[in-house]
């Protein structure tokens, strides 16, 4: 556990995750660097019980970096440009592993996410460390991965199917804008120097292999990123805040709440290319850097 003045970070989790205790956002930030560091070695924090709004969301999140606005194709909250509206009621659940924006060349650093209207069971957040899925693999497997790039597109259900008109007029404009990027499968953090596993669902496709073989590597891979020991789970409650760093997990909302309503607001932050083992970047393949929602 570490302490700063009336601050503490309490590991929740055994390999990701941990609590922060008597932070109150909407009065008293607490320092960028403490921030930073608890995030660089815990890869997602947790604070409880914050009576912040949109603003004060975005104030908070920019301690960590410059803000992305929403979405690069999906409508922000009205009035809020750097805030995306994560809304379960409409049916759209993102019930698959991911890590957000990845079909981007520059997805972002860090991503937040604010609880609004949560249901009365079910509805968590699993946060997952692509980091520790790498340490987990064995030496052949790591080799292997260190030299391979995958194929990510936003054109791809990672989604369950439209449940509704309002739902499937969401992924028509999810997918307005075809982007596609090669990323290394194994990403080089540029902070830590750790190294971890940067697929999730936006990845469709391993550079070189046929679609059934690039299933089957992915399929593995991944595994290895949803350990049960390698994720931490978060049951939320109205005002919760969490960040996690994008460049080193992937989430997962399991979609167990029927009817309920839910609703998060999101909150992104700038990042920066991929880097490989070997010190080469990410690459664009189809659409352009999306400069309106993430300097390239």
């Amino acid at each position: 556990m570490t302490t700063i003045t009336s601050l503490e970070v309490r590991r929740i989790g055994g390999r990701i995750g941990a609590e922060v205790l008597g932070a109150d956002l909407a009065r008293d930030l607490p320092p960028a660097e403490f921030l930073t560091s608890a995030l660089n070695e815990h890869k997602a924090l947790f604070f409880r019980g914050q009576d912040l709004d949109d603003p004060g969301h975005a104030r908070f999140i920019s301690l960590f970096g410059e803000l992305t606005t929403a979405h690069p194709t999906v409508p922000s909250v009205e009035g809020a440009p750097n805030v995306l509206a994560v809304n379960g009621d409409e049916g759209i659940r993102a019930n698959r592993w991911h890590t957000d924006v990845t079909f981007l060349r520059t997805p972002p650093k860090a991503t937040s996410l604010r609880g609004i209207v949560i249901p009365e069971s079910g509805g968590n957040t699993l946060i997952a460390s692509s980091v520790a899925a790498y340490n987990d693999l064995p030496a052949p497997l790591r080799d292997f991965a260190d030299t391979l790039w995958a194929v990510h597109t936003n054109d791809y259900d990672y989604a369950d199917p439209p449940r509704s008109a309002k739902a499937a007029e969401h992924r028509r404009v999810f997918t307005s804008t075809r982007y596609r990027t090669e990323h290394p499968v194994v990403r080089v953090h540029p902070e830590t120097g750790e190294r971890g596993l940067f697929i999730g669902g936006f990845a469709t496709r391993i550079v070189g292999l046929s679609a059934a073989e690039s299933a089957d590597v992915l399929r593995i891979f991944q595994s290895y990123v949803t350990r049960p020991e390698n994720v931490v789970r978060w049951q939320w409650a109205p005002g919760d805040v969490i960040i996690f760093d994008n460049r080193a997990t992937q989430h997962y909302a399991p979609d167990d709440y029927g009817t309920q309503p839910r609703l998060l607001h999101r909150v992104t932050v700038v990042g920066d290319a991929p880097v490989a083992i070997d010190g080469s970047t990410s690459r664009i393949v189809e659409g352009d850097g999306a400069t309106h929602y993430t300097p390239s």
